[in-house]
């Protein structure tokens, strides 16, 4: 898809930046007021590109960012189980911690997000970064007989495993984070996550619903690979994630102030980098409603347990506003 197809508009330029993930969009300032064309656009490169990024959006703040986001599909809350105000969820580094696995957001509900909006708020001095993965190209680079496989399998995804949570096991960790372990937010936190459990087994391979697509939905919210012994799914797993985070397959986003990133959460994992030490970090995200997964042969997943209802509608497809 060139950049003359994703747009109608003179002054908007998407600037591909890896061969399989990852576009920036210049000549364009977010908001709430943004022409038909240009949200298609927009959307459009989202789809083709999997991540796209805009630089210098520093008129943006929550209300606006939000505006923005209606534009593109329709929020859910926060966080099926962590709240924030309206549909902003801040991601907080909570003294220098960060979503350091790599992960497709909310898979432990059966209506996975379409996609996130992430704006930079407070950002230390070095470090922070974030990578994302392409998950169709990963499909799409599996030999036939992996393929077949990975089209035969349903993953079992769970929230029981908080990919914000640090290894109690490494004594390093325990030193570096003590104060932090032991303080009364990051316990509210903990315990908020872990209050209700979600658990959903979704398709290993996954047709994306507006390009069609193949894509690989894994992540570190699987808690087994279904129907196979714990070694197997283990095994399982490995082969596929692999797969998806090989460097080639990946772009990482070096943050300033002013960025926001959209993703297709439906196409991609993603890895906050924790190494900025004990400085603040601080992103506002928006979250984006999307639909029941479904498998190659038109299967949709299935929950096992919790109810994502009040979190988010179940958003079919539609062109977007």
């Amino acid at each position: 898809m060139s950049t003359q197809s994703l747009s109608t508009r003179s002054d908007l330029e998407v600037v591909k930046l890896g061969e399989y993930i990852g576009a920036r969009i210049d000549g364009v300032k977010l908001g709430g007021d943004l022409d038909r064309e240009t949200v298609t656009a927009i959307n459009d490169a989202l789809i083709a590109h999997k991540v796209i990024f805009f630089r210098g959006q520093h008129h943006l703040d929550d209300d606006s960012q939000a505006a923005f986001a209606q534009l593109l599909g329709t929020p859910t809350a926060p966080h099926p189980l962590l709240k924030g105000e309206g549909a902003i969820l801040p991601i907080d580094s909570f003294g220098g911690t960060s979503a350091n696995s790599w992960h497709t957001d909310v898979t432990f509900v059966d209506r996975v997000p379409k996609a996130s909006l992430l704006r930079a708020v407070e950002l230390p001095s070095f470090g922070g970064t974030t990578l994302w993965a392409n998950t169709v190209t990963a499909y799409q680079e599996l030999p036939d007989p992996l393929a077949r496989l990975a089209e035969e399998l349903w993953a079992v995804h769970s929230n029981a495993f908080d990919y914000t949570q640090l290894d109690l096991t490494d004594s390093k960790q325990l030193e570096k984070y003590a104060a932090l372990l032991q303080s009364e937010e990051f316990q509210t936190y903990i315990q908020t996550f872990n209050s209700t459990t979600y658990e959903t087994q979704h398709p290993v391979v996954r047709v994306h619903p507006e390009s069609g697509e193949r894509s690989l939905l894994l992540g570190n919210f699987v808690q087994r690979i279904a129907d196979v012994k714990h070694s197997e799914s283990r095994a399982l797993f490995q082969i596929f994630q692999e797969r998806i985070t090989r460097p080639e397959n990946t772009i990482r986003w070096n943050w300033q102030l002013g960025d926001l990133a959209i993703w297709d959460n439906r196409a991609t994992q993603h890895y906050g980098v924790a190494d900025f030490g004990q400085e603040h970090r601080r992103l506002h995200r928006i979250t984006l409603a999307g639909d029941i997964p479904v498998s190659v042969r038109g299967e949709r997943s299935r929950v096992f347990q919790g109810d994502a209802s009040a979190y988010s509608v179940i958003a079919e497809p539609q062109a977007v506003a």
